[in-house]
Parts: C-alpha cells; structure tokens; sequence
C-alpha cells in the first residue's frame, strides 16, 4: 500500500516545526540566552509551544499513519490530519503569546488529544476484531 495522506501532512508539520524552532533561535538571540530561558517570559513561550509541538505531533502522525497502513477511508484520515493540524497551530498560537487567550491552548489540546485518543481506539478495535 502506498501512503499518500500522511507524508503530504507530515511535510507540513515539518514546515510547522521549522518555523517554530526559527523563531525561537531568533527571541533566544534577541535575549542573548544560550540556555534555559534567562527568565525572559518570549522565550519561555516561543521554546514551550516549539517544544510542546515536538513532543505531541509525531506520537500522533505515527497513529496515523498506522490507520492510513490498514486502509481508513481517505475522508476520515484528512479529518484526523486536518484536526490535528488545526489543534497544533491553535496550542502554538495560544502558548506564544504573552497576554494569553487560554481558548486557543484548550482548543489546540482538545483536537491534538482527541485525534491521539480516536485513532488509538481505532488501531485497538482493528487489532482485536480487524482482518
């Protein structure tokens, strides 16, 4: 089976990442920290919402690929990309900024951790009673 919806997905969430981590090598050179965050609150937000995208999206894309793997319809695997990807840039957006809007990081963790938790119970359900 060749895969055609998660690595488009993937390569925008690289793009994502690399934004990400531009932007925080550019408030950690503003603030002349090496290390750490210097008490300096952007770049405390701009290394947590870099940080919190490293540690959440590839778990998730992995589920995903797994379910585009078994043959989930394609409707149901761009739902659970564009869920994701809405939800990560929604907790990036709501994590950078200093005058924090807290919807956006409840938003962003709601579809991160539901696409986690669906396509979870999707790859169990198919393990114990799938082809």
């Amino acid at each position: 089976m060749t895969l055609l919806i998660t690595p488009a997905y993937a390569s925008i969430f690289a793009i994502i990442f690399v934004l990400l981590s531009v932007r925080t090598l550019r408030v950690r050179r503003k603030a002349q920290v090496a290390v750490g965050d210097g008490g300096n609150i952007q770049l405390l937000r701009a290394a947590r919402a870099h940080a919190n995208f490293a540690e959440y999206t590839p778990f998730a894309l992995l589920l995903i690929t797994f379910m585009e793997l078994k043959g989930l319809s394609h409707v149901l695997l761009h739902a659970h990309c564009a869920a994701l990807l809405v939800g990560r840039c929604s907790h990036a957006f709501g994590v950078s900024q200093i005058q924090e809007n807290f919807r956006f990081r409840v938003v962003g963790m709601t579809l991160t951790l539901t696409t986690i938790l669906s396509s979870s119970a999707f790859l169990i359900f198919q393990s114990l009673y799938g082809k």
